[in-house]
């Protein structure tokens, strides 16, 4: 009977192991690839940004044109200040993020 048992408990675990190589081996289809593309292009977005930065990239339209439309938030431009004045200490910093703000 335990020998039943383990047969049976190893073959399953054998055909799980097939069954999910298998999976794994499948080409991704047209849209999971471009589904793919799209969350590898907007990493990093988060929330409403996200959301509208892959319905752009998944319904074909250029992102630049998207992004050129719609003006930067005060959050946006801090992140993109900050991002651009990186490594600045002290005063320095300070005067660099006012005119970047200013600009931007």
């Amino acid at each position: 009977m335990k020998q039943l048992i383990t047969a049976i408990a190893l073959s399953v675990a054998v055909a799980g192991v097939f069954a999910a190589d298998a999976a794994a081996s499948k080409p991704l289809t047209a849209q999971q690839q471009k589904m793919a593309d799209c969350s590898a292009a907007n990493k990093g977005k988060k929330g409403d940004e996200y959301k509208a930065a892959q319905k752009a990239c998944l319904s074909g339209a250029p992102a630049a044109s998207a992004a050129a439309s719609a003006p930067m938030t005060q959050k946006e431009k801090m992140a993109y200040c900050s991002k651009q004045n990186k490594g600045k200490k002290g005063d320095d910093y300070k005067s660099a993020q006012k005119a970047c703000l200013s600009a931007a």
